[in-house]
């Protein structure tokens, strides 16, 4: 099973027992909607002109979610900004859609309970580990020196971005983190779409900011 750089996050960033994200939801949502403009870039889908999308490539990929999104920049009216569409992209319950995915296919399992007897809730523990642990040792054997590949790159690059990688890999270096994910291992429309997750994150903590203290 071939996952897109967006899932690796996915599986990454929930704890496979308990099935709960152990990031919060403005960097995670931000992350997966980044992880997919990266991956359509390291497919030579998208490139970036100056800070804009522009797409170079119709060519279906083959996956849902991946062709989706690659047919939403194709059929906007102009150029948008990279944190622009990954503000777009995880406005749409993008989350969800993988993480039912995952479950369908049988990774995770989709579990409904209720809050207080009340509130309705959904957890997602690990069906299958095999397929986060193929991830992990990929990650840690670079992380620990081995020469990373572009996709590899562009995971690490992704995690740093939404600050998972503190929470995923705990014990690795912080420098060798950062070496990979500012790094000549990805092409320069992948390293301008990273840096789009970290403005896209602050712009939604701060309007998170601005909505509490104004209702307060």
């Amino acid at each position: 099973m071939t996952l897109t750089i967006a899932e690796e996050v996915l599986l990454l960033a929930y704890r496979e027992d308990t099935g709960k994200p152990i990031i919060g939801s403005v960097e995670l949502d931000c992350a997966l909607a980044g992880a997919l403009l990266a991956d359509l870039a390291v497919r030579r889908r998208v490139d970036l002109d100056g800070a804009k999308v522009v797409p170079v490539d119709p060519t279906p990929v083959g996956d849902e979610e991946l062709d989706a999104a690659l047919t939403r920049i194709a059929e906007e009216r102009g150029p948008r900004k990279a944190d622009w569409w990954v503000g777009k992209l995880r406005a749409g319950r993008l989350r969800k859609r993988l993480l039912t995915r995952l479950a369908a296919r049988g990774v995770l399992s989709e579990q409904e309970g209720k809050i207080l007897g009340i509130f309705p809730t959904t957890r997602y523990p690990e069906l299958d580990p095999s397929h986060e642990q193929g991830v992990r040792e990929r990650v840690q054997n670079v992380l620990t020196g081995a020469e990373p590949d572009e996709r590899t790159a562009v995971l690490i690059a992704v995690m740093h971005a939404a600050k998972l990688d503190r929470k995923a890999f705990p014990d690795a270096q912080k420098g060798r983190i950062k070496e990979i994910a500012e790094g000549q291992w990805t092409a320069e429309a992948v390293r301008k779409t990273i840096a789009s997750i970290h403005a896209a994150v602050a712009a939604a903590t701060t309007a998170a900011t601005v909505a509490a203290t104004a209702g307060s």
